[in-house]
């Protein structure tokens, strides 16, 4: 379905119920919302496998404002503030309060953001692979010590330059190094991403003058946090999830020795049953 919100259309998709029949009456459910990463990207990635939680919470998925199957929206309303003040507006049209907000990656970033700015709104927070400051320095030295030289030479240039070559370049070198797992990308990774609706448009502008600096809005944020984040994620490198668990009022750091920046892939044995508790606890 599409929703009205901030004076454009976003596309958002639901499984599962809101109200669960508990043997006389009817028990609400939690609503975990879920921000997608890129920017550029959509709410695909998290398909199939965070399915799983349905049983617990309503899902809510949505492609953010100037990504996926959204409508096309003015540029220069693409920004950490708007996109999270869409996530406030989209829970009030959709009547959803107290969600538990979970951001992968770019949506991370949004979802701190938008905790930092509407404080007494979100339940909870899962911040998966995330990052509150960019740091291109720290970002190429990530993928220098899990790639080599010539992908931090090329990841440079794309976070500097963001042009169509460097952004070739930087899919060529850089991305086999988001996962040590020997498989990836595996066939389900290959199938996710050409469901995805991109707008590389969008990844290119963001990533090469992204300059964001959140930690300071951290210690606005009220509700508790669960910071998951892998030991060998190159664009989101453990350093910045330490930074983050340090700035929050309440949150805690889960560590996946085993995983980069796609840690269902890999860990998703230990990472979905710490979902399942964060939500319920």
């Amino acid at each position: 379905m599409r929703v009205q919100v901030n004076g454009t259309s976003l596309y958002v998709d639901v499984e599962g119920t809101a109200l669960e029949p508990d043997g006389y009456a009817m028990r609400d459910k939690p609503t975990l919302l879920l921000l997608h990463g890129g920017p550029g990207h959509d709410h695909s990635i998290f398909k199939p496998a965070y399915g799983r939680l349905a049983d617990l919470a309503q899902i809510v998925y949505v492609d953010q404002r100037g990504n996926g199957r959204s409508q096309d929206s003015d540029p220069a309303t693409w920004n950490l503030d708007q996109w999270a003040d869409d996530v406030r507006a989209l829970c009030d049209a959709l009547g959803i309060v107290k969600p538990i907000v979970l951001g992968w990656s770019f949506g991370g970033a949004v979802a701190m953001n938008y905790a930092s700015r509407h404080p007494d709104h979100p339940a909870k927070l899962i911040l998966q692979s995330t990052v509150a400051r960019w740091d291109v320095d720290r970002i190429v030295e990530g993928f220098r010590a899990e790639a080599g030289e010539e992908a931090a030479t090329a990841a440079k240039a794309f976070l500097t330059e963001g042009s169509p070559e460097t952004f070739a370049a930087f899919g060529r070198l850089c991305a086999p190094a988001y996962s040590p797992d020997p498989n990836f990308p595996s066939e389900s990774d290959i199938q996710a991403m050409a469901r995805m609706v991109p707008n590389p448009e969008l990844t290119m502008s963001f990533m090469s003058t992204a300059r964001f600096d959140l930690t300071a809005r951290l210690a606005r944020v009220q509700c508790p946090a669960l910071v998951m984040a892998g030991a060998r994620d190159p664009i989101t490198p453990l350093s910045t999830a330490e930074e983050i668990v340090d700035g929050l009022p309440d949150a805690r750091l889960e560590v996946f020795d085993r995983s980069g920046h796609f840690i269902p892939d890999t860990e998703g044995d230990r990472f979905f049953p710490l979902l399942r508790s964060f939500i319920t606890g």
